[in-house]
C-alpha cells in the first residue's frame, strides 16, 4: 500500500476547505466512503448556516498543517490525527483510513 500520510494531508486541506465554503464536497468523494460522506455533508450544511446567519462570506482558509499522528490498529487500516492550525484556532481533524484494492479510502472523518 502507498503511504498513507500524503493521502492525509490532501484530505485535511481539503476537508477544511470544504467546511469553510471554498470547495464543494463533491471534489472529495472519490477519496472516502459513503457513511463519511454523509456524515461530511451533514456538517458542511450546518456550517453554512452558521455563516449565513453571521452574514460570512465563504472564504478559503490559511490554514496550516501540523503532526500527522499514525496508528495501524490491524492490517489495513490506518487511524490518524492530523493537527491543523488556523489563525482562530488550532483544529484536529481524525481520519480513518481502509484499503479498497491498492488504494486507501476514508471510512470516517471527524473535525475536532
Amino acid at each position: 500500500m502507498p503511504d498513507p500520510e500524503p493521502l492525509l494531508i490532501n484530505l485535511t486541506r481539503g476537508v477544511m476547505e470544504v467546511m469553510a465554503g471554498a470547495r464543494e464536497l463533491e471534489q472529495l468523494a472519490r477519496w472516502m466512503s459513503d457513511d463519511a460522506f454523509k456524515h461530511l455533508l451533514t456538517r458542511v450544511v450546518l456550517t453554512a448556516r452558521a455563516r449565513a446567519l453571521k452574514g460570512l462570506k465563504p472564504q478559503r482558509p490559511v490554514i496550516a498543517i501540523g503532526r500527522v499522528h499514525i496508528s495501524e490498529p490491524r492490517q489495513g487500516v490506518i487511524e490518524a490525527v492530523v493537527m491543523v492550525y488556523g489563525k482562530p484556532r488550532v483544529q484536529c481533524v481524525a481520519i480513518r483510513l481502509e484499503t479498497v484494492g491498492t488504494r486507501w479510502r476514508a471510512s470516517a472523518i471527524n473535525v475536532l
